[in-house]
């Protein structure tokens, strides 16, 4: 019984990790295609900062100019520069290797402000992970008491480190094989992986964002599956969220149109 609860564990982390980084930090807070409520808004970061270690301004800067210089000498992390082994297997170091660098902050994230509990906690990813880590080993421990001391330290960070590489490969997928593999509904260098939109709650359908980046929904045809929308659409539901309206437009009119403009069929893209 103890694995199941494990394997549930991570892929409840993982799933909601994606969720809430395609809804909270790619959607509204990059491409501000929507506003969510402060308390949501917080929530979602929390658990982000805790289960990724990622700091909102430097994920938001380092993906503006991943839009600003796509797949050309600037972009961060590009396999059509770097390769595409390159970017599925050091995504990490290419991110944070643009994150690292206070230029990039300053012009792309100037926009997100820096309050009081962002300087104290939720600029400081390492101690998010710290603090994640040990909620997990909580967790073993909850589900395990009595067993020797060693034993939740080393389970809980297994399932930890479990969770965490899921959700980075996930994101190298998304940055490498989504310019590179699949197929395109429309003329940009990104393309759409859909077993990789299952993943990672849409973000596969690339090659769509890339055409509307400041849309709130990521699917174009009924066979595209765009998880984090109908998250969207239950936060809107519940006053929650408010979606620009213009995107969410364009996106249905686009949609109506995919079928029946011949260019605009599935392209395969193989390499």
């Amino acid at each position: 019984m103890f694995w199941l609860w494990a394997t549930l564990y991570v892929l409840f982390f993982f799933q909601i990790s994606a969720i809430f980084t395609t809804v909270y930090l790619h959607r509204a807070a990059t491409h501000k295609a929507l506003t969510l409520n402060p308390v949501v808004e917080l929530l979602m970061r929390a658990e982000l900062w805790l289960y990724t270690g990622i700091v909102t301004r430097e994920w938001v800067a380092v993906h503006r100019k991943h839009h600003h210089f796509t797949d050309v000498p600037g972009d961060p992390h590009s396999p059509y520069i770097e390769g595409l082994w390159e970017i599925i297997i050091g995504n990490p170091w290419y991110y944070k290797r643009e994150a690292g660098h206070k230029e990039t902050i300053e012009r792309y994230a100037k926009d997100i402000p820096r309050r009081w509990y962002d300087r104290l906690f939720l600029d400081n990813g390492l101690l998010g992970i710290v603090l994640g880590l040990g909620l997990t080993m909580g967790f073993v421990r909850w589900l395990n008491p009595g067993h020797a001391w060693w034993y939740a330290p080393a389970l809980g960070l297994g399932l930890y480190l479990a969770q965490g590489i899921l959700y980075i490969l996930a994101n190298a997928l998304i940055n490498g094989a989504c310019h590179a593999l699949g197929y395109k509904n429309f003329s940009n260098t990104a393309t759409n992986l859909r077993w990789v939109a299952w993943l990672s709650a849409g973000e596969g359908l690339h090659n769509n964002h890339h055409q509307f980046p400041s849309a709130g929904k990521l699917s174009m045809r009924k066979t595209e599956v765009d998880l984090g929308w109908p998250v969207i659409r239950l936060l809107r539901k519940l006053s929650l969220a408010q979606v620009k309206p213009l995107p969410e437009a364009a996106i249905a009119r686009q949609s109506a149109e995919i079928g029946q403009i011949p260019e605009l069929a599935a392209e395969e893209v193989t390499s």
